[in-house]
């Protein structure tokens, strides 16, 4: 396994040591279903076959948390990069702060920040995932339990212990970021952010881009809502343990703006000879801020759908037409253009 053939942009994640590549493997929907936020049942070896094709094709990051398949997803990401020698291992970044119920799994997990118990949460992490240091640890929600300072603290802890390398937050708004960052410094963010979902732009990249603090987006194909293959008819036949048949984004009014907008992202990709799948990727990656963008895959040929994006730039045409769709079909929220 070489990764010599395919030499991927890469950017460097904020004022940490890692230079990423512009994509990086999401690993959500492989924790598989009977869990609060499963997108059902998955195959393992199938999982395993997608995160080896992207590291093969030069992605040298993957992006996990304990809380996906209540550990399940670690332990399958520990699968996929056992043997591989340090030189070829990706960047291992997972997300801690969600402890759930072994009793009842359906259970939505809660958000625990106390330090012992993010202590020992990285001790899990680091056995299921099967190595000695993780590159970067993200709490994954503001926590319920403890102030944020507590829980910052701990994370600056974990790093000064040299448990993790880098440290980093998701889902946090402007005022939780300038206080962690009071305490010691944010390495790293993780909103949500695509065509649709675009209120990160107006506020958390800026900030971002001033603090030195390395960006990577979750859901840039808004859970497979911008890949052109999603249609009314699979909306509606999701299965019950699959997350979005409750979301808005896959319903009603939104669903037929949100599929209109996968649309107008044909012609684009036509031009430039890659999917939409890997137009709607490089969008978020157009902006100024933004480091790179999680995508999942849960088998080896969807990687081959959207790995285009890795090295796709979209220009001004591009964007000023994708920003005329999104007017257009009053698809999601935010500023429409980088």
């Amino acid at each position: 396994m070489t990764h010599a053939s395919y030499d991927l942009p890469k950017r460097q994640l904020g004022t940490t040591d890692m230079a990423i590549t512009r994509t990086g493997f999401g690993a959500w929907a492989i924790g598989g279903g009977g869990w609060a936020a499963g997108w059902g049942a998955q195959d393992d070896s199938d999982s395993v076959a997608a995160i080896r094709r992207a590291v093969d094709a030069g992605i040298n990051w993957i992006d996990t948390a304990s809380v996906y398949g209540l550990g399940h997803s670690e332990e399958v990401v520990g699968r996929a990069i056992a043997g591989m020698s340090s030189s070829e291992r990706p960047f291992i970044f997972t997300k801690c702060g969600m402890v759930w119920n072994d009793d009842d799994p359906m259970e939505t997990p809660k958000r625990v920040g106390d330090p012992d118990s993010l202590k020992a949460q990285t001790e899990a992490s680091l056995r299921r995932l099967g190595v000695e240091v993780i590159d970067l640890m993200q709490i994954h929600w503001p926590s319920n339990d403890v102030p944020l300072a507590e829980y910052w603290g701990a994370m600056c802890a974990l790093k000064a212990a040299g448990k993790v390398r880098a440290i980093g937050l998701s889902n946090h708004d402007i005022g939780q970021l300038e206080e962690a960052e009071s305490i010691g410094h944010v390495d790293t963010l993780q909103p949500p952010f695509s065509a649709i979902r675009r209120d990160t732009a107006a506020d958390l990249l800026p900030w971002a881009r001033a603090n030195e603090t390395g960006v990577i987006c979750y859901s840039p194909m808004q859970a497979g809502l911008l890949t052109g293959r999603f249609t009314e008819e699979r909306a509606a036949s999701l299965p019950d343990d699959d997350w979005r048949r409750g979301s808005s984004n896959f319903n009603g009014s939104a669903l037929t703006a949100n599929l209109a907008l996968a649309e107008a992202l044909k012609p684009v990709a036509e031009r430039h000879g890659v999917s939409q799948a890997a137009v709607a990727v490089a969008w978020v990656l157009a902006w100024p801020g933004l480091t790179g963008a999680i995508v999942g895959a849960r088998k080896p040929e969807q990687i081959d759908g959207w790995i285009a994006a890795a090295s796709l730039e979209l220009d001004d045409d591009d964007l000023d037409a994708i920003a005329a769709a999104i007017e257009k079909t009053g698809a999601g929220s935010g500023p429409a253009r980088p």
